[in-house]
């Protein structure tokens, strides 16, 4: 089984800027990447950001891109995700999820990752 683990969530004003770390634990398994989805009440789960151990390549949704920048570390296991400019829009809850078990493409669909942590709230006021 393997643990994912957020933290660095809090409150902010619009404008700040927050970093958010995952760390997985369990049995050791290399797998495929890591990424960040959010949701916010109400709302479904969105894609925020992806990382392939395979070169480290990353991606992110439009609505982040330049603001967000995603990081990892593969002998970790561990991935970052630094927001900058928050914006009250970006209030939700932000899950760490690996994708282990999945070999395909498609960094941003949630039916790609394999365990997912149990969030980590991240507030920005206006």
């Amino acid at each position: 089984q393997v643990q994912l683990v957020e933290s660095g969530g809090g409150l902010v004003q619009a404008g700040g800027s927050l970093r958010l770390s995952c760390a997985a634990s369990g049995r050791t398994f290399s797998g495929f990447g890591m990424g960040w989805f959010r949701q916010a009440p109400g709302k479904e789960r969105e894609f925020v950001a992806a990382i392939s151990w395979s070169g480290g390549s990353t991606n992110s949704a439009d609505s982040v891109k330049g603001r967000f920048t995603i990081s990892g570390d593969k002998a970790k296991n561990t991935v970052y995700l630094q927001m900058n400019n928050l914006k009250p829009e970006d209030t939700a809850v932000y899950y760490c999820a690996a994708k282990v078990f999945n070999s395909g493409t498609d960094y941003s669909s949630a039916r790609s990752y394999d365990y997912w942590g149990q969030g980590t709230q991240v507030t920005v006021s206006s």
